[in-house]
């Protein structure tokens, strides 16, 4: 049994007639259900079919009248309408079939690639059962095209690679059409897919070109898809800014000026970062997500822009390259001055701490002299437990925070000290370790003192010391009744005069070593 009289006797029909009459009601019976369900690009995609079984209705009639003048014709005539009666038939029947799995939601919207390869599958089906009523023995077709394909098979390789790479993509699915991808090194090559077929993928750049894309390069290359898992997408641009300005301050005025620009989502935040160390100055890199990836020069663009009107709003420069080449046109006598005012905002510094504040003004400005402003960045440790150093600290601006750590390993704030506070003061003055650490909160502007600069102090004027270990065992008195959980190693009865005593000959040993 030949592969028609097979399907004729699969669907209980007992004669060809009788076939026919079964495909021609099939078919329109097809195209009239998907004239009545398929979307408006579905059934543009139907006109093939009711072509095809148009012209098979007039192919039918033609063999009609052809039938007593010339048989072979018009057996001809039959088995080329019986071909594309099939072709109609299987076109409307997938269209049809495919809409009605998706719209109940059985299965995802179908890639076009596959509905290529099934309508392909059903054409050479139709051939094949065209070919049988014919009379054509399919075993010797079969042996024949099995040979055939081997040849064709070796010189599509590529074409063949194509479809199977294609089919790959789509079943993985690193990308879909709408989604902006890079398929090598080159920006340029950045674009949106537009068409995923069998040989090759089409990608449409900014610059309104259309790159043609082959499935088995695709396959190869590593995909950046901007588009996916997320929505959003995050963008970098560079900005440089002067090495006099303290970098947190430079990125509380970016990450401000970018809260309006629009593209620039909030969710996530801007960040911004200093990247780099160069001639310029610091080089900052500021990072933002947007959504609209096919605008992204634009957002770009206004980025740069909101970042120099916000940089000259606080009188800070963008930095070109520099070779340093020096040229002081001041006078010595207003660098002079320049240096005293320094040393001012120094001595006034120092006068609001309690222990200083009974020095003499000549001790105060020689320390004013010796100390130097620092700069802490946020969350940066200034002072840890443990340590054996001896300075002075003086919060100017900012905030810190005093950290100790217990027994059990926890570290426990105890206190957070603002403007005009101060720390580190008993290592300074008996070069103890440290008893707690302390750390920045925000970024802090902080007078340093130095050991140095009070041995400069005591060997003008060596009365002070008692002075000093007079102020300290006070602080210290008052420290331990607050806190209750410092250890100074003082016995329970021991008096503020005791203390002092104490400190005095520890304050005079350290100094005399």
């Amino acid at each position: 049994m030949n592969p028609f009289d097979y399907i004729l006797h699969l669907f209980g029909l007992t004669d060809q007639a009788a076939a026919y009459t079964t495909g021609v009601v099939t078919g329109l019976a097809l195209l009239i259900l998907g004239r009545l369900v398929l979307p408006l690009a579905g059934r543009r995609r139907l006109r093939f079919a009711l072509f095809t079984f148009v012209l098979h209705l007039g192919l039918m009639a033609a063999r009609a009248l052809l039938v007593d003048t010339d048989t072979r014709f018009a057996q001809g005539l039959g088995l080329f309408g019986l071909f594309l009666l099939l072709i109609s038939i299987g076109r409307s029947g997938v269209l049809v079939t495919a809409h009605l799995l998706v719209s109940r939601r059985i299965i995802g919207p179908l890639p076009k690639i596959f509905t290529d390869i099934v309508q392909g599958g059903i054409f050479a089906g139709a051939l094949f059962v065209t070919l049988s009523a014919a009379g054509v023995a399919m075993d010797s077709l079969l042996t024949t095209s099995a040979l055939l394909t081997a040849v064709v098979g070796l010189s599509l390789q590529d074409t063949l690679g194509n479809l199977f790479a294609g089919l790959a993509i789509q079943v993985q699915e690193p990308f879909e059409v709408g989604d902006w991808i890079q398929f090598d090194d080159d920006q340029d090559n950045i674009g949106m897919v537009i068409e995923i077929n069998w040989r090759a993928a089409r990608v449409l750049t900014l610059d309104q070109i259309e790159v043609i894309v082959p499935n088995n390069q695709l396959a190869k290359a590593p995909i950046r898809n901007f588009t996916k898992p997320m929505v959003h997408s995050r963008r970098k641009v560079f900005a440089y800014a002067p090495y006099s300005v303290p970098p947190r301050r430079i990125e509380r005025y970016i990450v401000r000026s970018l809260q309006d620009v629009t593209g620039v989502i909030n969710d996530p935040a801007p960040s911004v970062i200093p990247y780099d160390f160069d001639e310029r100055g610091v080089k900052y890199q500021v990072r933002y997500f947007i959504r609209d990836f096919q605008n992204r020069e634009n957002i770009d663009a206004s980025v740069r822009e909101r970042i120099w009107y916000a940089l000259s709003r606080e009188g800070i420069e963008i930095p070109v390259p520099q070779r340093f080449i020096e040229l002081h046109e001041g006078t010595r006598e207003e660098e002079e001055a320049e240096e005293e005012r320094h040393i001012d905002e120094r001595e006034a510094h120092l006068r609001v701490v309690p222990f200083l504040d009974g020095l003499p003004a000549d001790a105060v400005r020689a320390l004013a002299e010796k100390s130097e402003i620092r700069l802490y960045d946020d969350r940066e440790a200034i002072i840890r437990q443990g340590d054996h150093d001896t300075e002075l600290f003086i919060v100017v601006r900012g905030l810190v925070a005093v950290l100790v750590d217990r027994p059990s390993g926890e570290s426990v704030e105890v206190a957070q000290l603002g403007p005009g506070k101060f720390f580190g003061e008993m290592s300074l003055m008996t070069g103890a370790r440290r008893t707690a650490t302390v750390r920045a909160v925000a970024e802090c502007e902080l007078v340093v003192v130095d050991k140095d600069a009070f041995h400069h102090v005591f060997d003008v004027q060596p009365e002070l010391m008692q002075r000093m270990s007079i102020e300290l065992a006070a602080r210290e008195k008052q420290l331990d009744e607050v806190e209750k959980k410092r250890d100074r190693k003082i016995t329970k009865g021991s008096s503020t005069r005791e203390r002092s005593a104490e400190l005095l000959h520890r304050i005079r040993d350290f100094f005399s070593a």
